[in-house]
């Protein structure tokens, strides 16, 4: 049988990265090929720094978004808003509010959007450590900031109603539709999310 590769150690760079997202093996090929034309420090350099990354990151037992702490930066910072508190679907969403400038609350993380078809429930979800935090008290706004899609609005509503069965004095508010149906937050342009979140309407206006 011929082989693809005639380097065994080429082959499994090549499989290693093309199992990351968007990474077929053409361009695995070509990733792996130009670490091999550079340093040998570059590639030694990018590999410890993958592993640290992995070793090194843990996620926020407050909000679930990336940390190397316990708790992240923003939870911990004294200068955020803690009554105010950013529901997001993961922490790409979390740094594209960031960027905005226009947050200074704080954020919970889902992990994803409701999906049945996929096989993703309620319970598959960040969604009881988000009841928890609106029930132990403090938060007195709950800004959904979820994608604009089916999923999206899906999940929204079902946090809406679970807030209403706590009986919790809590606003849940959504992001105004400057985000177009059916858009994903990350791939929103900073101005739009921005405004977005400074025109924000009460969810129940939507129902």
């Amino acid at each position: 049988m011929d082989r693809e590769f005639t380097s065994t150690l080429l082959e499994n760079a090549v499989t290693s990265l093309s199992r990351l997202p968007g990474v077929g093996r053409k361009t695995a090929l070509r990733l792996a090929l130009h670490l091999l034309r550079r340093d040998e420090a570059d590639a030694v350099g990018l590999g410890e720094a993958l592993i640290a990354m992995r070793k090194g990151i843990r996620y926020c037992r407050v909000c679930h978004n990336i940390s190397e702490d316990e708790v992240c930066d923003i939870c911990a910072s004294p200068l955020r808003d803690s009554s105010s508190v950013c529901v997001v679907e993961n922490v790409r969403d979390v740094m594209s509010i960031e960027r905005t400038g226009q947050f200074a609350g704080l954020y919970h993380v889902l992990g994803g959007l409701i999906s049945p078809v996929d096989g993703i429930g309620p319970d598959s979800l960040e969604i009881a450590s988000l009841l928890e935090r609106v029930a132990a008290g403090g938060v007195k706004e709950l800004i959904l900031a979820l994608s604009a899609t089916v999923e999206g609005d899906t999940t929204n509503f079902y946090i809406y109603r679970r807030v209403g069965e706590l009986g919790a004095d809590v606003k849940v508010t959504q992001l105004a539709r400057g985000v177009s149906v059916g858009n994903e937050i990350e791939y929103t342009d900073e101005i739009t999310l921005g405004r977005s979140l400074l025109n924000r309407t009460p969810f129940s206006d939507v129902l």
